[in-house]
């Protein structure tokens, strides 16, 4: 990890999508003046990247998975105005998003471009990363419901993405389905075979992403994602304020400051969401069986319909290895639970 002249500590960089993977948590439904108050928030607290935009990315607003309040347009020029000091961020999965998305994203002040892919087909960012790189932006690499393949494997992903372009790499826990010791083992082989900054982005189903991000931390990443009040997708992220603390205490300097960071995260509670993400009974269903936290909604809607069990719906898509982007199959699964009963 990089060190400062004036601070010996190891610097970790912090990156912050809760205005991206937050939008899970609320439908895509953020509204300019939301968007707007967290992002003067986060960058009085000098958070080094705010990442902003529909859950699944750009270009990822649709009926299929959920439309945004805001087009990406407008989600990006507003957040970009709040963003005196702290640089913007933006994520995009192939198939959801195009080359031209990206081309606008930058035009509207994008400085990080996370490209994503499902953790065995790092292929499909090459054209992306290419185009990121061509536009000036820095373009970094992830990968997705990482813990269904080896690490060996997504250390060979990785260096291909980094072979592509990307100027860092890391793994996303999608389903937050990790223990401490599965994410030092698959940083550490991920930190042995690039030589770009390591990225980890966690999830807290079991209760465990402040810790699997330490973990990653004193495994070689230097880049870890959190959200304020961990405000995303089902259990939620790794909270941001507790994780800049923990680093903190730990040794580990983040350049980001302690209370306005809590105040960051108040004004996240008090104007993003309903209430903070909670450990329920879903959420670890979802983190034992590995399935994407943001299946929680329409998990939960499919079991009521079908009048089946929430908890042997998640348990039954984790047997199917089924991703997002694959939301009509929850119906199906579904329908052969109740089937299955009768």
């Amino acid at each position: 990890m990089n060190r400062t002249p004036n601070d010996p500590r190891p610097q970790v960089l912090i990156h912050d999508p809760t205005l991206r993977d937050g939008h899970h948590a609320v439908g895509h439904q953020l509204d300019a003046d939301q968007l707007r108050t967290y992002a003067t928030a986060a960058n009085a607290a000098r958070v080094p990247i705010v990442e902003v935009g529909h859950g699944n990315g750009l270009g990822a607003s649709s009926l299929q998975i959920g439309r945004a309040l805001l087009d990406d347009a407008t989600m990006l020029t507003t957040v970009r105005e709040a963003l005196t000091s702290s640089k913007m961020g933006v994520f995009l999965a192939p198939g959801w998003g195009t080359s031209g998305d990206l081309a606008a994203a930058v035009h509207h002040g994008a400085d990080v471009v996370r490209i994503a892919a499902h953790c065995t087909e790092a292929d499909v960012t090459e054209r992306h990363l290419a185009t990121v790189r061509n536009l000036g932006a820095e373009p970094q690499g992830v990968l997705l419901m990482s813990h269904m393949t080896s690490p060996d494997r997504l250390a060979e992903q990785c260096a291909l993405m980094v072979k592509y372009g990307a100027q860092a790499v890391g793994i996303m826990d999608s389903a937050g389905h990790y223990l401490p010791a599965d994410v030092i083992e698959r940083i550490h082989a991920i930190a042995s075979a690039v030589d770009v900054p390591v990225i980890f982005h966690g999830h807290n189903n079991l209760g465990l992403a402040v810790a699997n991000s330490l973990a990653a931390v004193e495994a070689g990443a230097s880049v870890i994602d959190a959200t304020a009040r961990g405000f995303g997708a089902g259990a939620g992220n790794t909270q941001l304020e507790a994780l800049v603390t923990v680093l903190e205490r730990h040794g580990f300097d983040t350049g980001i400051g302690l209370r306005e960071i809590l105040a960051a995260g108040d004004v996240a509670a008090d104007h993003l969401m309903k209430a903070p993400p909670s450990i329920d009974s879903i959420a670890v269903a979802g983190g034992l069986a590995g399935v994407f936290s943001g299946f929680k909604r329409p998990v939960l809607e499919a079991a009521r319909t079908e009048g089946v069990d929430a908890i042997d719906l998640f348990l039954a898509l984790g047997e199917r290895q089924v991703v997002a982007g694959q939301e009509d199959l929850i119906g199906d699964v579904a329908r052969q639970l109740k089937a299955a009963t009768r």
